[in-house]
């Protein structure tokens, strides 16, 4: 996709330079799971963006880099998240050399982990009262 919709993946969606990022990872981690460490930061801009850090050393084999960036790429273009500077990193290791590169269990597991990370960052819903039901 091209334009600048909500599910797109365009230029302006990334992090792409090193200052940006470190004005990112200068922050706490805002949250961790199995595999991966999420740091975010309030976005200068009415969008978010990704940027993704998986290091040779957690997945020597660039099969499962790639296989990482992908599903963190679609998951973060399906859903919702409000206006900050995300970045996803790789922080331990998710297979060996030795092992396979990828299968569907390893599939599975990484999209579910960075499923629950992602969702930390839907919006916001208002607190408040519930609507009252429309009574015709």
């Amino acid at each position: 996709m091209t334009g600048e919709g909500s599910h797109d993946f365009a230029r302006a969606r990334r992090i792409l330079k090193t200052d940006e990022f470190s004005s990112v990872f200068r922050l706490r981690p805002a949250q961790k799971s199995a595999h991966f460490v999420l740091y975010t930061r309030p976005s200068p801009l009415p969008h978010a963006r990704l940027g993704i850090v998986a290091a040779k050393r957690f997945a020597p084999r660039a099969v499962t880099r790639n296989t990482i960036k992908r599903i963190t790429r679609e998951l973060f273009r399906t859903n919702e998240i409000q206006a900050v500077d995300c970045i996803i990193r790789l922080a331990r290791p998710v297979n060996t050399k030795a092992g396979p590169a990828t299968n569907s269990a390893l599939k599975r597991l990484l999209h579910a982990e960075l499923s629950r990370l992602l969702a930390s960052q839907r919006p916001r819903r208002p607190a408040g009262p519930a609507p009252a039901p429309l009574i015709s």
